[in-house]
């Protein structure tokens, strides 16, 4: 695994290639196109209806993020869930719980997580359930929307980069992990939302 690196992803539409970075890890963008195409469809359209309004990154709030929110409610309203998987472990005949954590979006063996502006130890939690909801057949695919890091300079510029700081989730602080093996054998694709998607007007 040492070898492996998160790949750039280069086979996406424009619209999507122009306002994320895309990084794929296992082939999970060539999985998605082929195995899931509907799933994958769903993924391009919320992300190429998405806008980045200075009126939500202005609000404050201490539980989960309108961002957050709002991507997530774009994929209930095509039938993605917000999944609990009730998984169990045996050993010599001696069944206990083994719970995951919540999938914040899921279709089809398709898992999507949302990190906006949690602390950047929320993607390990992400990946390890990735990882465990894998070897257990079923999640096929991870996907993750974060920030991009280039968003810094945009929350200096409106005075809100402390709420948003080095401690949460960010894409650089994402990779490195993918790479460690946090997400073992698990195909992972994420994206990180840009500047070019900001919009000052609302």
């Amino acid at each position: 695994m040492g070898t492996e690196h998160v790949m750039t992803c280069t086979n996406v539409p424009s619209t999507i290639a122009s306002h994320y970075e895309c990084h794929q890890w296992r082939h999970a963008c060539t999985i998605l196109q082929q195995d899931f195409p509907a799933e994958w469809q769903d993924i391009v359209d919320v992300l190429s209806s998405f806008t980045l309004p200075k009126s939500l990154i202005l609000a404050g709030g201490k539980n989960k993020s309108r961002i957050a929110t709002s991507i997530d409610s774009a994929f209930y309203s095509r039938g993605w869930l917000e999944k609990q998987f009730e998984t169990k472990i045996q050993v010599d005949g001696v069944e206990s719980d083994s719970p995951t954590h919540k999938v914040d979006c899921f279709r089809n063996r398709v898992a999507l997580e949302l990190e906006w502006s949690n602390k950047d130890p929320f993607f390990d939690r992400d990946l390890n359930n990735f990882r465990l909801l894998f070897e257990l057949r079923a999640v096929s695919v991870g996907v993750i929307i974060t920030k991009a890091d280039e968003l810094a300079d945009l929350f200096r510029a409106l005075g809100v980069y402390s709420k948003y700081g080095a401690s949460t989730t960010w894409m650089k602080k994402l990779i490195p992990r993918i790479e460690g093996g946090g997400g073992g054998g698990c195909p992972i694709l994420a994206f990180g939302i840009k500047n070019s998607l900001y919009d000052p007007t609302t």
